[in-house]
Formats: structure tokens, sequence, C-alpha cells
């Protein structure tokens, strides 16, 4: 579960946002929207708590995993080894993980498709890749929250769609509450039960995807028109939200 009441962050005159709070209660996941530079990613460190709120408060209640955008690291570590470091909290300070915790961590390499990565040096990866990587090492923490900063911002389609079938099957299936930013509206239209519209620091909208993903809500918040369509496949329905460059 997911708290956040008239948050604020400021750095020196500039406001990055203020007053926003919202609810996301357990096992519903929530979508973060809005152009760059609107404090989504400033948003979900201070929920994760990687910064301190110039007011207002974020509280959340379990365990958290968190994915950033980016995830560098300077040594060559062994795939297998950096989602086992997910356990960190399980296995206790200065002790060493066991069987069970490797076991734990091929168990989410191999539910992202990616098991056979586990035995290859971490740099020697492509960015999405090394995302769906991070996204394991959170899945290996035993985590009540999920947050992710655009978990598919390096990832080509097939790999998003994996990303995203997997958020919408273990939110379902384990109760999990997730968070997530994102650039594209029709990944909010897959996943999200709630939506939060960043349009500028003294603006923002909170409430069901179906009420916030509308024409004219995201045309508001991009500044470029919006079509929602209703497509037909293969005998199935799907919706999206196509923006028109005119």
């Amino acid at each position: 579960m997911i708290r956040v009441r008239d948050a604020e962050v400021q750095y020196g005159d500039v406001r990055v946002f203020r007053g926003t709070s919202f609810d996301l209660e357990r096992g519903q996941t929530g979508v973060i929207l809005g152009p760059n530079g609107r404090g989504k990613t400033t948003l979900l460190k201070a929920i994760v708590g990687l910064l301190t709120l110039t007011a207002g408060v974020a509280t959340t209640e379990g365990r958290i995993g968190y994915v950033a955008q980016r995830n560098d690291m300077a040594f060559s570590y062994r795939v297998l080894d950096i989602v086992v470091m997910g356990r960190a909290s399980h296995v206790g300070l200065f002790r060493t993980p066991g069987a069970e915790d490797y076991r734990i961590a091929r168990h989410s390499l191999d539910r992202l498709g990616i098991g056979g990565f586990a035995d290859r040096p971490y740099t020697h990866l492509s960015g999405g890749e090394r995302q769906l990587v991070m996204i394991a090492r959170a899945l290996a923490s035993d985590c009540d929250i999920l947050i992710l900063d655009e978990p598919t911002s390096a990832l080509d389609f097939s790999n998003q769609a994996l990303i995203l079938e997997m958020l919408e099957r273990i939110a379902a299936e384990n109760g999990l509450t997730v968070l997530m930013t994102s650039h594209v509206p029709q990944h909010a239209q897959l996943l999200a039960d709630k939506v939060l519209l960043m349009h500028g620091p003294d603006r923002q909208e909170w409430g069901a995807a179906v009420d916030m993903l509308t024409e004219d809500r995201l045309e508001a918040l991009y500044g470029v028109p919006i079509k929602a369509l209703e497509l037909q496949h293969r005998g199935r329905t799907a919706n999206a939200l196509v923006p028109l460059f005119l």
C-alpha cells in the first residue's frame, strides 16, 4: 500500500511539484504519466526514500522492490550474483546467500525468460537486457510493492510485451502493488487501475484509469492530439491511444 499526502519537492527556487496526493491499495497497479521534467522520477525516489520531500508525506506498507531507469555498474558481476543481491534483506548482516537464495534468484530470471543470462557478465548485456535483470532482482527480494521507473524504455516491442504481461500477471497472482512511470499511455491503458497525470508543478490529476485516459485529458497533458481507437485483430478487440502528429 502507498499513501502520498500533499507531497512537494523544491530545489532552490525551482518547484518540481506540490500538493500531490494519492492512495494505491494492495494489489493495485498505478501508472504515472507526463512529459519530461514534470517530476515523475523525483516522485518515485521520494516514495522509495532516496530523497526527502520538501513538504508532505509519502508512506508505504511492505517491502519495496525498486527498478531505476539506469542501472550501470562499475564491476562486471555475473548476472546471477546481481539478482541474488535482491535477497540481501533476507540473508542478514555478515552472512552469505545460501542455496535457497540462489534458487529464488534463478526462478526470478526464469520468470522473465532470461534464465540463460545467469552466468553472463552484466556489463556484456544490452541496456534492455540489463533492465530485465534488474526487474528480476527486485522480484527476488520477495517485495510487496514493486516500483519501476520507465521499465520498458530501453526494450524492443517483444520485451516490452514480456514485461507488461509479467507485471499484469504478478500483480494479479501475488497481490503485488505496482507503481510505475511511463511515456506510453497505452501501457497505462493495459495495466493501470489508477493513473496520475503530472501536468505541471501545481497541477496533477489522479483517478481511475478509465477516467484519466481520455482523449481530452491526454491532449492537455502532452500538447498533441490523441485518438482513442478500437482495433480488431485475429478475432480479438484491442484498445489503442494514438498520438496524431499533424
